[in-house]
């Protein structure tokens, strides 16, 4: 450690419901200390972290925090109420000594520019604002819950290089591998209650946990052969026909009590995939095809052959069309130009991690089976649905709870395991990590690696991407696509260079719009048209109704089955959202420069 501990939790002590959440659970940060804080979901990581922010009480234990020592929190769902713009809840957390520049070179930073209502955000958009609120006033102590949820990978590159430059205390929780890796250099594992502490970063933990795993099964079985000792004795030793022993007996009764309170690690979850017949060996062949919506480019002359087996992973900012892409290359809509031919006997499946194609309402079994029994089919055998969502960390229990009491976690498992009751021969995954723990990421990348068909994937994570895919499609701007072999890494080794960094492309924007805006005053004083001050009033309600559309349709396109039962229907659903999403662009891009040009007369 580099001096004494800025924060410390130690004994902690906190029981929800029956089984014990914390038994003792210790935690102590140090200047310059990066740590991560791993285990399975519902481990209690994020509690752990909210007890360090002194944001939950524990039942017991103590904590300390410095005095004069600054903590800021970033949680998994921050609240903007009451803020009229983003900048004003950024600067709301700044202390009297701090950069107010700050607030906004981190929220132009983050793609957003500091003018923006806070009701009007997307949930990614709340979290990136919340991140630039931790990350401003430069505290001593920073405690980050899933900091790169929400953010492409020009974002969270951007956010490691802000983070390494820090001097604080850093906790993180994180799915990402890559991110961890480079950035802590202690690790806390959350298992059954406890806490044990590596003096070493994330790339070593996983080495270790299985080292610690296995010496305590070697310490399970010494104590099984104990037990059958001590059993033997009871029934056949020479004193025990006599008079048994009451100390040996107590014994007895111990051994077998520590054996039976014993709390085993929680079983991983078991993953196979319905796979249909097998498509034809051409799965997409694309020939110079281009796609643009108005005067925006989103694919120009692009020439791909997937072959069956083929996994392809798709990568680039946000807003470069990945959706768009994807649509083409499923042949959900048409190009603008050139040709798509897909392949013989395809039986698509789509793994969409937007929680807002899951019904809240419903059931856990009637999300898998539709309403239809209590049995599935996978890969040809009939299986009740209790045991297959078993094979997914479900308890009976959960099982016919609504979807509604589960956490963050099991909805993204439960999409796992929807999405892969369907039979299928084509697999797209949109995000396919987000909220899924390290342990159920890896039996995800297993499923992947046997899985015989086609996989076309959009991930931010670097470390899945290098382990699951055969090339990579990369947005090079301007509607030109590039693919590489190979994974994540191997692009960036053959480009020299990952996606462009976010704050590159926010300061040029910024210095676009102050040219503009000073070639507009040059020009002389200015007016709002009254066409245009109609726009200003009636575009942010267009903008929320379409928001609400194109979350309908997204929930419609998420029914596991629908491609295969109505693929006209799919399609038409498919050219719709891709329509009214661009159109989403266009209106909040007319609605910010309207908005800039009043500024500007009106300053």
């Amino acid at each position: 450690m580099a001096g004494p501990a800025l924060l410390t939790l130690q004994n902690i002590t906190l029981t929800f419901g029956g089984t014990p959440l914390f038994e003792g659970a210790d935690l102590s940060l140090a200047p310059g200390e990066r740590v991560c804080l791993v285990g399975r979901n519902g481990s209690g990581k994020s509690t752990l972290m909210k007890i360090a922010a002194g944001l939950v009480e524990a039942d017991g234990g103590t904590r300390f925090l410095q005095p004069g020592a600054t903590l800021r929190y970033l949680p998994q769902e921050p609240d903007l109420t009451g803020f009229a713009t983003t900048l004003a809840y950024v600067e709301a957390g700044l202390g009297p000594g701090d950069d107010p520049y700050r607030a906004r070179y981190l929220l132009e930073a983050l793609g957003l520019n500091g003018d923006e209502n806070p009701v009007s955000l997307s949930g990614g958009e709340q979290r990136r604002a919340a991140l630039a609120r931790a990350l401003a006033p430069s505290p001593d102590i920073l405690l980050l819950d899933e900091p790169t949820n929400h953010l492409d990978l020009p974002a969270i590159e951007w956010l490691e290089t802000e983070l390494s430059g820090l001097n604080c205390a850093l906790a993180l929780i994180s799915h990402d591998r890559r991110f961890l890796e480079k950035l802590t250099n202690t690790t806390i594992w959350i298992d059954r209650g406890r806490t044990l502490r590596l003096g070493q970063g994330f790339s070593a933990f996983e080495q270790w946990r299985d080292a610690v795993l296995e010496e305590e099964e070697k310490d399970l079985q010494k104590l099984d052969r104990k037990i059958v000792a001590e059993e033997h004795w009871v029934r056949y030793g020479v004193t025990a026909r006599r008079k048994r022993n009451a100390r040996r007996m107590a014994e007895l009764a111990t051994l077998r009590s520590k054996k039976r309170e014993h709390r085993r690690v929680q079983g991983n979850a078991k993953m196979e995939a319905s796979e249909a017949e097998g498509s034809g060996s051409q799965v997409v062949l694309a020939k110079n095809i281009s796609k643009s919506f108005g005067a925006r480019t989103i694919v120009s002359d692009l020439s791909l052959r997937l072959m069956r087996g083929d996994r392809l992973g798709i990568v680039g900012p946000n807003g470069a069309g990945k959706t768009t892409l994807i649509n083409l290359l499923t042949g959900a809509i048409e190009p603008d130009s050139g040709s798509i031919v897909l392949g013989t006997n395809l039986a698509l499946v789509t793994l969409d991690q937007r929680r807002a194609a899951l019904d809240a309402n419903r059931s856990v079994e009637e999300t898998i089976t539709e309403g239809r029994g209590d049995t599935i089919e996978i890969n040809g055998s009939r299986r009740h649905v209790v045991g297959y969502l078993k094979d997914f960390l479900f308890t009976p229990l959960q099982v016919r709870q609504p979807v509604s009491a589960l956490s963050g976690g099991e909805r993204a498992r439960l999409l796992l395991a929807r999405a892969l009751a369907t039979s299928s021969n084509m697999m797209v995954l949109d995000e396919p990590t987000n909220d899924l723990d390290l342990e159920t990421l890896d039996l995800l990348e297993e499923l992947l690696s046997d899985y015989k068909g086609t996989l076309i994937v959009v991930s931010h994570d670097r470390d899945f991407l290098d382990r699951v895919c055969s090339s990579i499609l990369m947005a090079e701007g301007d509607g030109r696509w590039i693919e590489y072999a190979g994974g994540y890494s191997d692009m960036v080794a053959q480009r020299g260079e990952g996606v462009k960094a976010r704050s590159v492309e926010a300061k040029s924007k910024a210095r676009e719009q102050k040219a503009a805006a000073e070639s507009a005053k040059s020009a002389g004083p200015a007016k709002l048209s009254f066409k245009e001050k109609h726009l200003l009033e009636t575009l942010p309600g267009k903008i929320d109704a379409m928001g609400r559309d194109i979350e309908k349709l997204r929930t419609a396109l998420a029914e596991p089955d629908l491609y295969t039962r109505d693929r006209t229907r799919f399609e038409k659903i498919n050219a719709l959202l891709a329509k009214m999403e661009d159109d989403l662009a266009k209106a909040e891009e007319e609605w910010l420069a309207l908005e800039m040009k009043r500024e500007e007369i009106e300053g």
